[in-house]
């Protein structure tokens, strides 16, 4: 990886996108580094898509990742994983929670959701890991808590110390959802 990270966070709206950049961040600032962050909110309230740009390093000029350049794809929702591919460095990462939300068009039956998009992505990269978040959040007590399940994940893709996400959890998380939120980080160690 270069002196920047490139983190690409996608998914639905309603699914935790926000809250997953904000940990994130958070992290990386905890950790002494710069941080830039891109969000776009695009019909989130009605289900559509939504994505956070993260970029990290020691000096950080811009928000906005170039296609082909992300680090890792963590993927809220399998159809944006694939939409959003194009941005995954050939080398890169991608996590997907193996999850279908289907987009209004789909919804109205003026498209198909793509039959395999989980193969698809692993036709083009190699980098393809997949968790089922909703089980294991639900196992942890909130199925609401997906987007920590899937933070967990990436966490074992970034060489930042466990006990700073956790901190950073603690810290973001309200206290009502906070062992919840613990539960569902740890599932996917």
């Amino acid at each position: 990886m270069s002196d920047i990270i490139n983190i690409l966070i996608v998914g639905v709206g309603g699914q935790g996108t926000i809250l997953a950049s904000r940990v994130l961040s958070g992290v990386v600032q905890k950790i002494g580094l710069d941080v830039k962050v891109s969000e776009i909110h695009g019909m989130a309230q009605r289900g559509g898509s939504v994505v956070t740009q993260v970029r990290y390093g020691k000096e950080v000029a811009s928000p906005i990742i170039p296609q082909g350049e992300a680090d890792i794809i963590l993927a809220f929702e399998k159809l944006e994983a694939l939409r959003w591919l194009p941005y995954l460095k050939q080398n890169g990462s991608i996590l997907i929670n193996d999850q279908r939300i289907d987009p209004m068009p789909v919804i109205m039956g003026t498209a198909d959701y793509p039959a395999d998009a989980i193969a698809a992505i692993r036709s083009l990269h190699k980098n393809v890991i997949v968790i089922d978040g909703l089980k294991l959040a639900i196992e942890s007590g909130n199925s609401k808590a997906v987007n920590v399940v899937l933070l967990g994940l990436l966490s074992k893709y970034l060489d930042i110390d466990k006990k700073i996400w956790l901190e950073t959890l603690r810290e973001t998380v309200p206290a009502k959802f906070l062992d919840a939120n613990m539960k569902a980080f740890e599932a996917a160690q």
